[in-house]
This record gives C-alpha cells, structure tokens and sequence, in this order.
C-alpha cells in the first residue's frame, strides 16, 4: 500500500460518533482517507471518548502510520429556559421578554439564566434565537431582563440556543466542563485541542496556560468579535478553524465566502494550519451521493488552498460515513490535479523573508521544482521545519521526518505532509540524511540514486533553527563516502 501514501495534499478530519464508533468502521474511515478524528466533547461521556481514543491508537498500531486525534470542546452554551405549554409562536413585530425568572415561559417571556448576557447588551442589540431562525432586537434593557422586539419570526421552544452576534460577552472560552474536559484528554494524548466560543486571544492564552503543552491550539472562528481580532487570535494558536456554522448564524451569510478566503490565506501565510468545517457535505448524512453545490463548496476551499477539510455530522452519525470520506478524497484529488489549482496556489502564496528558517524554505522548493528532485524531506524533532515546507505549498511530495510520535500526529493535520516516525534522534545532519533517503525509498516517493532535497535545524531540537539544506541521491554508500564529518 506504499505506506498508505496519499495521492493529494489537502487532509481530511473525520468526525466520530455513533455511526462510526468501532475499531473496524475507525480503520476502514482512515483507509479511505481519514487523516485526523475528531472527538467532539459536546458529545459522549469522558469513558465514551477515552475508548474512541484508544481505537485510534489501536488502528495507528496496526497499520503504523501516525494518526492526529483532535478533541474539540464544546464551549460555553447560552440557552433559553423552559415553556409552560410547548413551543411558541414569535410573530412580527410582537414584543418578547428575556429575563432571569426562573418561572415556566409563555408567548411574552422566557427565562434567559445567563447575567451575563444582560449586563453586555446594549439598546439596538440583537438576539437571535434557534440557529438565527429568529431574530429580535433589544428596546430596553437591565442587568436582569431585556425586552426586544421581534424582527423575524417563528417557533421557540425549550432550550433553545441564543445567540448575540454583536457584543463581546464577559465569557470565558472554557467553562468548568470545558476545564474538565481539557485535563482529561490531554491525559489520555490527544494531539490537538479546538477551542469554542473564542472571542479574544486571551482566550487561547488561557487553554495554554491549562495544556501545558501537551496538546497544539486551533482556536475555532465562530464569532463576529473573532473575525474582528482575528490577525490576535491567529498570533496566540497553533493552528485555526473556520467553523462556518456559528459563524453562519452570527453573520450574514453573504459575508462568508470573503470571510473564509481571507482567513485561509492568513494562516497559510503564517504556516499555521487552518481547516475548513461545517455542512461541507451535509446531504450525505443521509444520502450516498452529495450535492452539486457540496462538491463545488468543498473544492473551493481546497483551491483556496486550506490544510484540511473537515465532516461533522457526515461521519459521526450520518449513513454513509465512509462514502462521505471517499467523496472529499475524490474531489481533492480531481482539484489538485487542476492546472488553475497550481496557478491559483502559487498566485496567493506570500513572499516570507523574515528569517534564514524561511529562505531556507523558500530554497528547497525552488530547488525541487527546478531540478529533478522527487521530494522534500524536512527532518524536525518539533515540526517546525516541515511546517515551513508545508507552508511553501510545493509541487513535489513532503516527507516529514520525525523520532517523536506526538510531533508526527499533529502534524499530519498539515498540507502535503506525508509523516514518517524514525527509530530514534539524531545527532549528526548526516544521519537525517541517511534517514530521509530510507524513508523516500522505502514509502515509494524515490528510486534508488534519485534525487531529494534535505532540510533540517541544526542544532536538533531546537525550534525554528532551520538554517540547512541539501540535495542528496537516495543510496546510503554515496551518502557515507561521499561527505565527510559534518
């Protein structure tokens, strides 16, 4: 299977859930192309996502290939209270009441048990209710209630989410489950943690603070305030998704395509890796074929140039969750092998001459496109290094090579990244070198005495320290007799 070697860059998050929750249904989404799973905390017990965890694990063991895991948090959740008779009817116009009284709601008021809330509003605010089915806008206003009039109309019923697109709430990202939750899988080894709810680049500070390093931060835009301090919150993590669900709801929807390129291209432009998520191909939660505008929507983020495109529902519970992975393979490989996908690629990349880390970069792909060299091979004990040829976009394959099992998960988040783990550190550039050249040839990306390009940080271990680049032939006795001691 040449290693299970993908034949495209982009990678796939694959949620699971009730419909792929076995050892079996795990292998067989990461051999149709799963690169990361997705444990979604707003679902399961902690004994529910620890087993998944360990399936995972399980299935990296059997087919030796590092798989990510990504442990996403659910987030503060702001809901109405409880009706005394049901679902109501919000029309037009009518007048509607949110406050802290605890009573059963009726067609003029409802419980809304968050002070918080109150004590942000403004008159003009607006609230939106249901998914932003219904919208209202804030008349008058106290620490304990607000009054809104209804802008659009339809049914509210119990525990319905609201949402207040506008203001910045006095909300910590992490709520005591969050917190809770937090410890727990980054006990168990997930590799990433997505943040909900985040507002403000404290927030990712603050999960920092609690991760100890344990686990990488995507901090996941699904608010107007995050897009608003967007180039902050890029700055404080690791890596960013676009949720366009939230997102969706809290702004008009019109705003969302421009949205989505602008934040793709500035984490490209940073080497942070971004996903694209949300009803990506929402109608294969029930039907084996996607829609025409699915397809089209999932391309344009890969021609964008996203790291990873990601299925929620589609695979956690839909009926056809290896179909639905099939799909996004099958589309990533069509667009990448697009002539106007390399064009539009190469047109948005951002020139990078910060550093000798970043030369460096830039030189290795130079190299490899000009010359015939079949991959570069970037050598990090941190991820760093790859994640700078990652960044460049390149035409030929990337090998990331590692001897940390953790460095490899998390970065097979990343574009282009095929991740090889190697028996042990090294301490010599010779020896990455040596190593490379195994790995090209044994995962079938290079011949024997076939050209790759070499990057490494020299001294090992040391995180942006970049600074070596080398064109070598894939046969270890030239390698040896060929250089001296380096």
């Amino acid at each position: 299977m040449d290693h299970l070697r993908r034949q495209r860059n982009v990678k796939i998050v694959a949620t699971l859930g009730p419909a792929s929750n076995s050892r079996d249904m795990i292998r067989k989404l990461y051999l149709a192309g799963a690169d990361v799973f997705r444990l979604n905390m707003s679902h399961g017990t902690q004994e529910e996502i620890a087993w998944r965890h360990a399936q995972i694990r399980a299935v990296e063991a059997e087919l030796n290939r590092p798989i990510g895991i990504l442990a996403d948090l659910q987030g503060p959740k702001l809901r109405c209270g409880v009706f005394a008779n049901g679902p109501e009817t919000l029309v037009e116009g009518a007048k509607f009441r949110f406050d802290l009284d605890k009573a059963e709601g009726d067609s003029n008021r409802v419980c809304l048990p968050h002070p918080e809330i109150f004590a942000a509003l403004e008159v003009g605010s607006t609230l939106l209710v249901n998914d932003g089915k219904i919208k209202l806008r804030v008349t008058d206003r106290s620490d304990s209630h607000a009054n809104t009039e209804v802008i659009v109309g339809g049914e509210i019923s119990n525990r319905k989410g609201v949402n207040v697109p506008d203001v910045v709430l006095p909300l910590a990202a992490l709520s005591e489950k969050d917190r809770s939750d937090l410890e727990f899988v980054c006990e168990l080894g997930v590799d990433w943690l997505a943040l909900s709810f985040v507002q403000r680049a404290q927030d990712v500070a603050e999960a920092r603070t609690l991760a100890k390093g344990r686990a990488a931060l995507l901090a996941k835009i699904e608010k107007p305030a995050a897009v608003k301090a967007f180039d902050e919150i890029l700055a404080a993590a690791d890596g960013i998704m676009v949720a366009r669900g939230d997102l969706g709801v809290e702004l008009p929807v019109q705003e969302l395509p421009p949205i989505q390129k602008r934040l793709v291209r500035q984490a490209r432009a940073t080497g942070k890796p971004v996903i694209v998520a949300t009803q990506m191909l929402e109608s294969m939660i029930t039907a084996p074929v996607p829609t025409r505008a699915e397809v089209s929507d999932v391309a344009t983020a890969i021609y964008e140039g996203t790291d990873a495109v990601m299925l929620s529902a589609e695979s956690a519970a839909g009926e056809y969750p290896i179909q639905a992975v099939k799909t996004m393979d099958n589309v990533a490989r069509a667009v990448e092998s697009d002539a106007i996908y390399r064009q539009i690629i190469e047109a948005s990349r951002a020139p990078h001459r910060e550093s000798v880390a970043d030369a460096i970069s830039s030189a290795a792909r130079s190299i490899a496109e000009t010359a015939n060299v079949k991959a570069i091979c970037c050598f990090s004990h941190t991820g760093t290094t790859a994640l700078l040829a990652s960044r460049e976009r390149p035409r030929v394959p990337i090998i990331a090579l590692t001897p940390f099992d953790k460095t490899a998960r998390r970065l097979a988040l990343s574009w282009g990244l095929h991740c090889a783990v190697v028996s042990q550190p090294v301490g010599r550039f010779k020896e990455a070198v040596v190593s490379a050249a195994k790995v090209a040839r044994d995962h079938s990306f290079a011949l024997e005495n076939e050209q790759i390009v070499v990057m490494a940080g020299v001294p090992f271990n040391t995180p942006g320290s970049t600074n070596i680049l080398r064109v070598a032939v894939c046969n270890e006795k030239a390698i040896y007799e060929g250089w001296g001691e380096d």
